[in-house]
């Protein structure tokens, strides 16, 4: 038997039906459906832009529709999820502990690892005087210590409690125990999970190979196909040995491979994967969603490319500051620049663009006024206001079913 050729369009169905943005949720949010969409992309990025909703919320809403963000928070406190480097720095489901705990004690790829034991030691009576603080007084945010001192340095110009808080969580010496105004919280690793304890009751920390073989296949599982090149990026594994995890594990039937029509080389799908029964969802996407945060990917199989211009001076930004794609029907047709005005109650959408080539049918018309309608009223700013669009007269268009509404 040949190797199944999918075409791209098969190829995005089974992407967006196994990153669940296939179709909106019939019912009304639960909790319980906010830790499925976890489980379901693997990690969930942690980012502090607050132009609108952080990212993780929005990576959320995207899916779920409107659900109530306290639930995130609550996953953390409750050990459902926790929190350490993945992608980035990411909400993780608390099944994947054993994986993340090889990273914290032998230093597998984790932000800044290789600098850490170094600036540990150079900083050991500091480090030993947080951890009796907390052995003492229990968990602390970085807020609760005061320095004076200029800051410097390769660590974002953070004062020295905070770069000791996050070298001992890197370490796995502390954990996130719950956020508070956003803030991280960190106790001592054995009160998060005092279940766990290093080769006790069963609690074994696997191999370096048997956590990279098993990041490989959730990487697959979570983007249902992919092709070879794609899949180090999601968990941000070594590129070194990745073809021949792939291969393995399709030798083994846990992956089946197939190519992809119109792109190079060879391809893996979940032999799980199913594509979507249909492609009706309509909604925006965080600039750190795991359907897009791999460029390439998103270039080669939405023909799409995107590029976060927060880093780039105002006067070379082509579609605006924090630029979010929206995604119609299976398909990725613009993007919008929005700004969430608290205060005012007013969400306003700075300029909106289609894609070249996208028309604006009446369907996709409505389909878009409606979901930056509900983008709206779930930041709790229900004032819509709509500014440059390209096409120029795609605004009026968008402001006509709102006004009716």
């Amino acid at each position: 038997m040949g190797i199944e050729t999918l075409s791209r369009a098969e190829a995005r169905s089974l992407m967006l039906n196994a990153q669940g943005l296939a179709q909106p949720l019939r019912r009304r949010a639960r909790k319980s459906d906010v830790l499925a969409a976890i489980r379901r992309m693997g990690v969930l990025q942690i980012d502090t832009v607050h132009v609108i909703a952080r990212s993780p919320y929005l990576v959320l809403w995207s899916r779920l529709g409107d659900y109530q963000s306290a639930w995130l928070e609550e996953l953390l406190a409750e050990g459902a999820i926790f929190e350490y480097w993945a992608h980035a720095a990411c909400f993780v489901p608390r099944e994947a502990f054993p994986l993340y705990r090889h990273y914290m004690l032998d230093g597998l790829p984790a932000g800044g690892w290789k600098s850490v034991p170094a600036w540990v030691q150079a900083h050991r009576a500091l480090v030993d005087g947080i951890l009796d603080r907390i052995r003492r007084e229990g968990a602390v945010r970085s807020a609760d210590f005061e320095n004076p001192e200029p800051r410097a340095g390769s660590w974002w110009n953070w004062k020295d409690e905070k770069t000791a808080l996050e070298c001992l969580w890197i370490m796995g010496e502390l954990m996130v125990a719950r956020r508070q105004n956003f803030q991280r919280v960190y106790d001592l690793r054995e009160r998060v999970r005092p279940d766990w304890q290093d080769g006790h009751n069963g609690a074994k920390v696997p191999s370096r190979e048997a956590v990279l073989r098993a990041l490989t296949l959730q990487a697959v599982q979570a983007m249902g196909v992919a092709r070879a090149p794609w899949v180090p990026d999601y968990f941000r594994l070594p590129k070194t040995g990745n073809l021949h995890r792939l291969e393995a594990l399709a030798d083994e039937g846990r992956l089946t491979r197939v190519e992809i029509e119109g792109l190079p080389g060879p391809a893996y799908r979940d032999p799980a994967a199913k594509p979507a029964k249909a492609l009706t969802l309509t909604t925006v996407l965080s600039p750190f969603d795991p359907l897009i945060w791999h460029r390439e990917r998103l270039r080669e199989l939405f023909d799409v490319n995107y590029v976060l211009e927060i880093y780039i001076p105002v006067a070379r930004r082509k579609f605006g500051y924090f630029t979010l794609p929206i995604l119609h029907r299976g398909a990725v047709i613009g993007r919008l620049d929005p700004k969430a005005h608290r205060a005012l109650g007013q969400f306003e959408v700075k300029s909106l663009a289609l894609e070249p080539g996208v028309e604006a049918t009446d369907e996709l018309v409505a389909d878009v006024a409606a979901v930056l309608r509900r983008l709206a009223a779930w930041h709790g700013t229900p004032e819509l206001v709509i500014g440059r669009t390209k096409p120029a007269g795609l605004a009026k268009r968008l402001r006509a079913p709102l006004a009716a509404h």
